[in-house]
């Protein structure tokens, strides 16, 4: 049986079980149950109606949140000598091609998100051990294969996050921070719905969204109301 600490079960007695909650009042309850010393995240956990052992029921894709993640996010990005001005101007922390490629398959791995150009995934292919993982391996439709290094790097840099199916066919995505307004929270996560919605695999069949719940780093999570979130009612 799980144990849980007498802070999280004081917070946990806040929550009012079997309620589903809409997403604004979820977010500030959530907000309100914050008391550790450290500024949580917020994440979303989405249950959907996809079996993604079948190819035509998996769902990876990205959004970009309008009003960012509230973390600092590390870029790498490998490309071709020509290449790397460009990438670096774009605000990429790190960039190199042959030497940064041997540096990642002796350990380096001081980024968030690693971008590659097509003509340089020959030579990356060798890190997918390494990479594939920690969930890294740069992927086209993850947006980290790209010839458009600058809009990549931005994308990235300003709030862009990549989500994937796992195999219990449930989505955990951060969305932000404890620290943001309500408001941008509810944004965030409108963004992250519709971008769910939008990018529905071709196979799903039956009722696509089944469950979201909301939660912080350290707290309990709260079920919303799906119809409410879809809707677009607050």
């Amino acid at each position: 049986m799980r144990r849980y600490s007498r802070r999280f079960q004081q917070v946990l007695q806040k929550v009012e079980k079997g309620k589903l909650y809409s997403p604004l009042a979820a977010l500030e309850l959530l907000k309100s149950l914050s008391n550790v010393n450290f500024i949580e995240t917020l994440e979303a956990h989405v249950v959907l109606g996809l079996d993604p052992k079948y190819a035509d029921q998996q769902l990876r894709s990205t959004v970009v949140l309008p009003k960012g993640t509230g973390k600092n996010v590390r870029v790498a990005v490998v490309t071709t000598e020509e290449r790397l001005p460009g990438a670096i101007s774009a605000g990429a922390d790190i960039a190199g091609f042959k030497d940064l490629v041997d540096e990642i398959s002796k350990g380096r791995l001081d980024f968030d998100k690693l971008i590659a150009t097509p003509d340089v995934m020959i030579a990356i292919a060798k890190l997918g051990r390494i990479l594939g993982p920690r969930g890294l391996m740069p992927s086209p439709k993850a947006g980290t294969v790209t010839t458009d290094l600058i809009s990549a790097v931005n994308d990235f840099k300003s709030g862009k996050v990549e989500y994937r199916l796992d195999r219990g066919g449930i989505l955990h995505i951060p969305f932000g921070k404890v620290s943001f307004s309500v408001e941008d929270l509810l944004l965030n996560l409108k963004a992250l719905q519709g971008s769910i919605d939008k990018n529905r695999p071709a196979g799903a069949k039956g009722k696509y969204w089944k469950s979201i719940h909301l939660s912080t780093t350290m707290g309990p999570s709260i079920p919303v109301d799906v119809s409410i979130l879809r809707e677009g009612i607050v």
